[in-house]
């Protein structure tokens, strides 16, 4: 099964990303924002309230307003209504799988070389939130061809792709990618999956020369069944990267590292095909 996407006009998602204009229209998403821990990603609606621990928004009086304005609460808590980012909205997706942390969305990105243009290739779907990171950032003109084996998840993931309005950059296929990949010359081959290394001899006949094969796993004998079969099908230039990330408590006199923090999640594993 293919589930195929034409290009799409301006998404109600993307209204929220664009800086032409700043007012909130109906079917635009804003960021509810109480502080760091409260906030609430709600579509703008005519007639819509949203109910919260603090009283009701009036969420349909948002329209006409600007990005950034204040509402109260029947309560007379003020919220910040603010425009939402491509990972609020991803944090807020529908989820079948675990999704893989923003940190390290951000890294494979870099180490795939991916950018507008490119043609990636990415196993497996899951939830698709790799899948909508990737069509985000290979837009106007790039592709994802995203590779997954359960039904189930492919369905919903199409669900969340297309509310985030990315649906047009995405090709999804229900097929195993260890038995082969259609594509040829593509920049980049993106693999979130238990096997990746019975994908490497794949994604180095797929790759354009110069195109990078990139993988997340969570444990270290992963990487070395990886690494070895990267090695084995040509690839050049391997790195294994671990991103931990701390955050910090910022208040005068008192600054220091959060107590609490995201600490291992994964190995990424980059090679290059020379």
């Amino acid at each position: 099964m293919q589930l195929r996407y034409k290009s799409a006009l301006l998404p109600d998602v993307f209204r929220a990303w664009k800086v032409l204009s700043e007012k909130i229209s109906h079917g635009d998403h804003v960021m509810l924002y109480l502080d760091k821990r409260r906030k609430w990603l709600v579509k703008v609606e005519e007639g819509k309230v949203f109910h919260t621990h603090k009283g009701v928004v009036d969420i349909s009086s948002l329209i006409g307003m600007e990005y950034g304005c204040e509402i109260k609460t029947s309560m007379g808590v003020s919220f910040l209504a603010v425009k939402p980012s491509l990972i609020d909205h991803i944090y807020k997706i529908v989820r079948k799988t675990q999704i893989i942390y923003p940190k390290d969305m951000a890294l494979m990105l870099m180490l795939g070389n991916v950018g507008p243009g490119c043609r990636v290739v990415e196993a497996g779907t899951g939830s698709g939130a790799l899948t909508s990171f990737l069509a985000y950032h290979v837009r106007p003109d790039g592709r994802v061809y995203s590779y997954e084996i359960r039904e189930e998840f492919l369905k919903q993931a199409a669900k969340n792709i297309k509310k985030l309005g990315l649906d047009g950059y995405v090709e999804l296929k229900l097929k195993d990618i260890t038995a082969g990949i259609d594509e040829s010359d593509v920049d980049c081959v993106m693999l979130d999956m238990p096997t990746p290394w019975l994908v490497a001899e794949h994604a180095h006949r797929a790759l354009r020369h110069g195109g990078f094969m990139v993988c997340f796993n969570p444990t270290i004998n992963q990487v070395e069944k990886l690494v070895e079969a990267m090695e084995k099908a040509g690839f050049v230039d391997v790195s294994v990267i671990e991103a931990i990330v701390r955050e910090y408590k910022v208040r005068s006199g008192e600054t220091r590292p959060q107590t609490l923090m995201i600490g291992h999640t994964g190995y990424i594993t980059a090679a290059r095909k020379p």
